[in-house]
């Protein structure tokens, strides 16, 4: 049976970026490479946007997954960085699962790579907790779409809800009237047509 419709809300919600590392990016092949990094720091931008507590995580720096994309440290320079010893599920660490808790939000809005792997299974362990879990499909990346389709199945029978970076900051934006300029840069910053649409409103506005 299907759950009543659970909201993002902006005031209840924290975003968590898992093992956005670059090692790992190369493995991406779901989506397109570059697509993929722009719907990566659309996400991020979208967080700092709505002033979203946000938490970095990486597994196993020292080894092939390699660092973390610079960008996201840069945009994040004071957010907790947990960086895993080893633990594949980001939720087996308890660093990890202390800095979620402790920004006391019951959303989780996650992404991270590769989508079966470090999205689901702490996905998984989050929802096992009572949080509401939203992934970001398109913020997420794996091998192929076999794979992604299979994690993408799992996680939403377990009760995840699969979104998109757009859809979720349309969600947490809940109306225009709140802000226009803000948004609209945001999105015409990752979405060339949404840059045409603003770029008329603004030339109409100003006429």
């Amino acid at each position: 049976m299907a759950k009543n419709y659970v909201r993002l809300d902006k005031d209840n919600a924290a975003v968590l970026l898992v093992d956005h590392q670059t090692g790992l990016l190369s493995l991406v092949r779901d989506i397109d490479p570059d697509k993929f990094k722009n719907n990566v720091l659309a996400l991020a931008a979208a967080a700092k946007y709505f002033n979203l507590p946000t938490i970095l995580t990486t597994s196993f720096e020292q080894g092939p997954n390699g660092p973390l994309v610079p960008e996201l440290k840069e945009m994040f320079p004071d957010a907790p960085y947990i960086a895993r010893p080893g633990q594949i599920n980001a939720w087996d660490n308890e660093d990890f699962v202390k800095a979620v808790k402790a920004t006391g939000k019951k959303q989780l809005i996650i992404a991270g790579v590769v989508t079966e792997v470090c999205v689901a299974f702490p996905t998984l362990s989050a929802l096992a907790e009572d949080f509401d879990v939203f992934v970001i499909t398109d913020a997420s990346g794996t091998f192929n779409h076999l794979t992604r389709d299979s994690a993408w199945d799992r996680m939403s029978s377990a009760g995840a809800q699969l979104m998109t970076w757009f859809g979720a900051a349309c969600e947490l934006h809940r109306d225009w009237r709140n802000d226009v300029e803000g948004l609209g840069a945001l999105f015409g910053n990752h979405i060339p047509d949404y840059r045409n649409l603003i770029n008329s409103y603004n030339q109409n506005n100003n006429q």
